[in-house]
């Protein structure tokens, strides 16, 4: 099928061009001005809008299998569609964990049969699987997925030999939650018996502190470079950490990456007074001073992705008590408008957002023909209209578990198209509901 992007502002390799572009079965044919409509069997006109790479979004929990009454892969990649999102890597702590060849592979036949976006899973390590690990044929996945700090799923690895050994011998990056998890433990202890069990969210800041993921961040790094390893640490949460970080290399070349989440960006720990349990995520969202350090760190490109952590708890489970609420929220379908928001707010250009979130996912894990708008790369596509804008509300959200931390938020921007390999999948507002996405592959 020929499908024709006519008059788009193509944002693409640090440039914003205007152009048409030919989709001709699942690739880009051609990017050039006034391309021909014969033999198209769709042509779109969408001047005034901005057309980007699909999103990679390298971190989301879409709680299949297990966990399903939060959501599942057929929902939660129905939610990334209408985002932007084209391709995603899902977490290893669903249940039971990703941590076996064989709960792998029931992982890429769900996903077969129920993803509209492109997919792939992080394989697990903890304590004890090193030699599964082993035996793992290192391009099916994109990463080892380490939890150095306990959370949703108890995957907590913690110990050290074995996870010098898992960087040692991993020949994919090795990806890490980073948090101390015996500060953690004390941090608790202390606002229990100040507050026993009515423990503010507040306090979360405080519990899940600055100083448990600086000493893990440290401890990792350190390892990692007296492994050589590649190590990708995720969701950097304080201004400390994103200044280990180095910006002096292409990142072709960079071992020790980083990542920050759209929450930690767009929230800081004024929020919780409003926000309450449905901004608790792990790592926590902190002070101001930390927010507009990672924004710092992103710009200058210390940090070297966007990612969601998209995590979906019921609406039921996080209105509990903080003792009792689980760390987590759900982000695909709101992502690229929430950035483009900060980019309204002059925080961040276009050029920077689509480097951050669909090009260097695609260096960093080294993915195979996607993230770029290129000729003979897969089309994944997406259309966003500056002109139109919407309020996030309950009639609008696709997660399964029905609820969005920007809830009541009017966001000044509309994902109008998302094609994924060539397939015009959401359509304002419309899904279609006979595609699936594909298993990615990487070089």
């Amino acid at each position: 099928m020929k499908t024709l992007i006519k008059n788009a502002n193509i944002i693409n390799e640090g440039k914003i061009i205007k152009s048409d572009l030919l989709v001709f079965d699942n690739v880009i044919k051609e990017i050039s001005k006034n391309i021909t409509s014969k033999g198209c069997e769709k042509v779109l006109d969408v001047d005034g809008c901005y057309l980007l790479p699909g999103l990679i979004d390298d971190q989301v929990h879409f709680r299949e299998p297990g966990l399903t009454h939060k959501g599942t892969i057929y929902s939660e990649s129905k939610a990334a569609v209408a985002g932007g999102v084209t391709s995603f890597f899902e977490m290893p702590n669903t249940n039971p964990h990703t941590v076996t060849i064989d709960e792998l592979q029931k992982k890429f036949d769900i996903a077969s049969q129920n993803s509209f976006s492109n997919y792939s899973f992080m394989f697990g390590g903890n304590n004890k699987n090193l030699n599964e690990i082993k035996k793992l044929d290192f391009s099916d996945v994109p990463a080892i997925k380490l939890f150095l700090g306990s959370s949703t799923g108890d995957m907590l690895i913690d110990d050290y030999n074995v996870i010098e050994e898992i960087l040692k011998y991993s020949k994919v990056p090795v990806v890490v939650h980073s948090e101390d998890e015996d500060i953690i433990k004390t941090n608790l202890s202390l606002y229990k018996n100040k507050y026993g069990d009515k423990i503010p969210f507040k306090c979360h800041s405080k519990i899940r502190s600055e100083e448990a993921c600086l000493k893990s961040t440290i401890r990792i790094i350190n390892l990692a470079k007296k492994t050589n390893s590649r190590l990708h640490v995720f969701h950097l949460s304080t201004k400390i950490e994103s200044e280990l970080f180095s910006n002096n290399q292409p990142l072709k070349d960079k071992k020790i990456t980083s990542e920050v989440c759209i929450h930690h960006l767009s929230f800081n720990e004024k929020d919780y007074l409003k926000k309450q349990g449905f901004i608790k995520w792990n790592p926590s969202v902190k002070s101001e001073d930390d927010q507009l350090g990672l924004w710092k760190s992103l710009n200058d490109d210390r940090i070297d992705v966007i990612a969601t952590d998209h995590a979906p708890h019921t609406y039921e489970e996080k209105n509990n008590s903080y003792l009792n609420c689980p760390s987590g929220g759900p982000m695909v379908q709101h992502s690229l408008n929430a950035m483009f928001e900060h980019h309204l707010d002059k925080r961040i250009s276009l050029e920077k957002i689509v480097e951050k979130m669909c090009h260097n996912p695609a260096i960093l894990f080294r993915i195979k023909n996607r993230g770029f708008i290129r000729k003979n790369y897969f089309a994944d596509l997406v259309v966003l209209d500056p002109n139109q804008s919407y309020v996030v509300d309950k009639s609008n959200i696709l997660y399964k578990c029905g609820w969005s931390p920007f809830q009541g938020k009017k966001f000044n921007s509309v994902v109008t198209h998302t094609f994924v390999n060539g397939n015009l999948v959401y359509e304002h507002g419309n899904i279609d509901e006979s595609f699936r996405g594909s298993k990615i592959t990487f070089q």
